[in-house]
């Protein structure tokens, strides 16, 4: 199971106390309902240690321990794998600075890291937006293309849970996940070099230039799902692709964007298999960090070749 960040806006209130202690015992509750079906992977990220959490304005977590029957339940949450604050789940060196998320126009920081971080939100059901199994964020970042400058924004979805009821739509995603890591299958390969050797039989419509074998069997265990993800999706958009109705290309199943100008000219020029030097303009995005994958599509020969999965080029 992915991370769980406590959306720090959850506890930003000011509820009656004896709701706000409701509220933490039942997103206590949660946090153990997924342990149950994820012991190892389940990990509570914070912005703030855990003892010195405030669940609400004037209302220090020890409140809410000192009620009846949260002692055991708060020693099997310090029991728990925790961190924080949000940043310490991020991979060593990254800062996510070119990014930034908000829901209802308002930052939230640890939500924003779950998308980041391809984890799970929780939050304290003290506001009617937090009653919700999924939550909607905008997300701004800013634009690679130094000549257009500016920023792009979206609107992503997360996972999220404030109540046990809400774990119970995650569980076959949850379950999902613990299988994959017990099994030798698509999702469950954990390193490059696993995923290079199966390169072949996985993605059969996708070629690879030659220095990017360096590139797979040394990416960062972090890197490993997301790349393995949208080389998936990739292979499959090739594979259905009607020439009649997409005459354009695939639908690549994330956002495709190309280079352009001085960048494109300067980072993207390859040589292709056939030994031609090709524009490799078009890319996809992968996290966390700047993670690119450069390719193109070859419409007759049906298959997408690919030249570079790392950093964004140039930095």
């Amino acid at each position: 199971m992915p991370h769980l960040f406590l959306n720090e806006k959850s506890c930003e209130t000011t509820a009656d106390p004896d709701r706000v202690n409701r509220a933490m015992t039942e997103l206590v509750r949660t946090i153990i309902a997924v342990a149950r079906v994820d012991r190892p992977g389940t990990v509570l990220v914070a912005r703030e240690p855990v003892n010195a959490l405030r669940l609400a304005e004037d209302h220090p977590i020890a409140k809410w321990i000192g009620t009846p029957g949260a002692k055991e339940l708060w020693q099997r949450l310090l029991l728990m794998q925790t961190k924080y604050p949000h940043e310490d789940a991020y991979p060593d060196g990254e800062t996510f600075s070119d990014v930034a998320y908000s829901h209802d126009g308002v930052p939230v920081t640890g939500l924003g890291a779950a998308h980041l971080m391809g984890g799970a939100g929780v939050s304290l059901k003290l506001d009617s937006r937090w009653d919700a199994d999924r939550v909607t964020l905008q997300r701004e970042e800013l634009l690679d293309d130094e000549e257009a400058g500016g920023s792009a924004l979206s609107e992503v979805h997360i996972p999220h849970a404030a109540t046990r009821e809400h774990v119970e739509t995650h569980l076959p995603w949850i379950r999902e996940e613990v299988q994959a890591a017990l099994k030798n299958d698509l999702s469950g390969i954990r390193t490059g070099a696993e995923l290079w050797e199966r390169c072949p039989d996985l993605f059969p419509h996708l070629r690879f230039l030659p220095h990017v074998e360096a590139q797979i069997r040394e990416l960062k265990q972090y890197w490993v799902h997301p790349v393995r993800k949208r080389l998936a999706e990739m292979d499959h958009a090739v594979e259905v692709w009607d020439a009649a109705s997409e005459p354009e290309g695939p639908l690549w199943g994330s956002t495709v964007t190309p280079e352009h100008g001085a960048r494109k000219r300067e980072y993207c020029l390859f040589t292709d298999l056939d030994g031609t030097d090709q524009y490799f303009d078009t890319h996809l995005r992968f996290t966390p960090g700047a993670g690119r994958l450069h390719f193109r599509f070859l419409q007759v020969d049906r298959r997408a070749h690919v030249a570079h999965i790392g950093n964004k080029l140039g930095i």
